[in-house]
């Protein structure tokens, strides 16, 4: 059988495709994103002073955070969401990258270093979104030919 004789092929493949770009499900990807790294990266050593995430110590957590945030919003999410979560994680990097930056004394890393840590992290909150849509859709339908 040809491609194009098949059923329910291009339906089958347009299932994995992000349609648009969800202002709502990003307002609540901000928050999530924002309310964990500001809770894990900011308030647990609040909490717990034996932690001290400043610095570089800040943005190696942080990129975890972001990772598990995206996976969250991928998972409770009704549609396919990878963009919203990976325009939150950018928009709280930023601040982040900031912050940590000015408020580090021993554990120092230059400005640049927080540009790429926090680009990697993006880059993490993507793979975990995409993860969080794939636990969310289940396996793949294997398809005999």
């Amino acid at each position: 059988m040809t491609d194009s004789k098949r059923p329910g092929r291009g339906e089958e493949e347009r299932g994995y495709h992000q349609e648009g770009f969800s202002g709502t499900w990003c307002g609540i990807s901000l928050g999530v994103v924002g309310i964990l790294t500001a809770a894990v990266v900011v308030g647990l050593p609040m909490v717990v002073p034996a932690f001290d995430f400043e610095g570089s110590a800040g943005m190696l957590l942080a990129i975890p955070v972001w990772f598990v945030s995206g996976m969250l919003v991928g998972l409770i999410s009704p549609h396919r969401t990878v963009l919203e979560p990976v325009v939150a994680t950018f928009l709280v990097a930023m601040p982040t990258a900031f912050l940590l930056f000015n408020g580090q004394t021993v554990k120092m890393m230059p400005a640049f270093m927080y540009m790429l840590m926090s680009a990697l992290g993006v880059l993490f909150s993507l793979i975990g979104s995409y993860v969080g849509e794939r636990i969310q859709v289940g396996p793949a339908a294997h398809t005999q030919d």
